[in-house]
């Protein structure tokens, strides 16, 4: 049952924003004159040299490690496109409050001009030369709001020629997050991983790195289609990302695809999925209409046309059962990296957060604040399939799981995990 649905103005935001939403707060007090020799000269020197002499004492003496860059071109801004770094300034400063308020990641907005061609899009070459001479300073990137195909290629080479984790959180935040949703809609239904057929619509960042990870956890039938149809090896338009999904098919379109499927998932258009395309799936269909702020069909919609039919449905929406919110997953998944200082952000460790987040929505007892936020109770079932964002046991589980999978793997410096978990 959908909640109270919340009115915001024109004014209510603008005065939110009024003076932006971060700010730098003091870790160490300066109310003297020894607080200023230690902080400044003369005894700051002495932490230099020391860093100058073992360049891993940074971790120790300094804000790096637990301090993320939250870095842009402002080229896929939302839903709103190609509006430069500047303009996505408040979305930046948006996403280091979420890092600061569910994980205590201290992020930091870097928006990057000077990184563009001629033509408005991203310069590979010109954002990693940038971001490689910045990375001093952080201990993790989470590059944002990048248009496909260019964020593909930054991510994977920065996260090859850095020794921080670098995280593109368009590409696998709501990636991690469907799979956990995936994972429950499985056992809910008793369906198997490998037995599931997917079909997803949308095949930008999103679309194609949800693919990735579906198919690395044991999905085995799964259709993608863009704009122009299913990504199948017959069509001669298809860059090199989306060739790796291209699937022997006679399915063309949407329509035809989602015939008789378990699952649909979209990262696309409001609107693209009619009533007439959910009756036609499979038994106990899962549909999981993602594009914000409007899916790619309604709840009530959906409702509509099940009638008498068991269902399981999300949105990314807040104001609906089951939203898939990348909230639940880059706060959490940099506070365990950041913790075990982690050189890299693997396959294995985002797997394991997914796993974390499934788990979670398991667990019958739920915290009073929890209900308390939402106005009702949770009960794992085909309207709680995904911890909600406010549910204080993410940090613990989630950040566990991803440095536990850390040290295992090899990529992390600290082989122990932190005692506040």
């Amino acid at each position: 049952m959908a909640s109270k649905r919340l009115t915001i103005t024109d004014r209510d935001v603008y005065e939110y924003h009024l003076g932006g939403k971060i700010g730098l707060k003091l870790l160490k007090e300066l109310k003297s004159q020894r607080d200023l020799s230690l902080a400044y000269t003369p005894g700051v020197s002495r932490v230099c040299l020391a860093i100058e002499k073992d360049p891993a004492k940074v971790y120790r003496y300094t804000s790096k490690g637990n301090l993320v860059a939250v870095m842009t071109d402002g080229t896929a801004v939302l839903g709103l496109g190609n509006i430069g770094p500047k303009a996505s300034i408040p979305v930046m400063e948006g996403k280091s409050v979420l890092f600061k308020a569910f994980a205590d990641v201290d992020a930091w907005p870097v928006p990057l001009e000077g990184v563009l061609n001629a033509d408005g899009r991203t310069d590979v070459e010109k954002f990693i030369e940038t971001a490689e001479r910045l990375a001093c300073m952080y201990g993790g990137i989470n590059l944002e709001d990048i248009a496909a195909p260019a964020c593909f290629d930054i991510e994977d080479r920065l996260s090859e020629t850095l020794d921080i984790p670098v995280f593109h959180d368009d590409q696998w935040g709501t990636a991690i997050i469907t799979l956990a949703a995936l994972k429950n809609y499985c056992i809910i239904t008793k369906k198997e991983m490998s037995g599931v057929r997917v079909v997803i619509n949308g095949a930008g960042a999103a679309g194609l790195r949800i693919a990735d990870m579906l198919k690395a956890d044991g999905v085995k039938n799964c259709l993608i289609c863009d704009s122009k149809g299913v990504l199948s090896t017959d069509r001669t338009d298809l860059n090199k990302y989306k060739r790796v999904h291209a699937v022997s098919t006679q399915k063309r379109t949407l329509a035809e695809a989602i015939k008789g499927a378990d699952v649909f998932i979209g990262v696309s258009a409001a609107g693209c999925v009619t009533g007439e395309m959910v009756s036609s799936m499979g038994f106990f269909p899962g549909i999981f209409a993602m594009a914000n702020p409007t899916p790619e069909i309604s709840p009530e919609k959906v409702r509509s046309v099940m009638t008498g039919r068991k269902y399981v449905m999300a949105t990314g929406r807040s104001d609906y059962p089951n939203q898939v919110n990348n909230v639940l997953g880059f706060p959490f998944i940099f506070r365990g990296a950041l913790d075990v200082r982690a050189r890299k952000i693997t396959m294995g460790m985002k797997q394991a957060a997914s796993e974390a987040l499934a788990s979670l929505a398991r667990e019958k007892k739920i915290p009073a604040q929890v209900r308390k936020a939402y106005k009702r109770d949770f009960v794992f079932g085909p309207d709680y399939i995904i911890p909600t964002p406010f549910d204080p046991r993410i940090a613990s589980w989630e950040a566990k799981a991803v440095a536990r999978t850390a040290i295992r793997e090899g990529v992390a410096r600290v082989r122990t995990i932190p005692s506040g978990y």
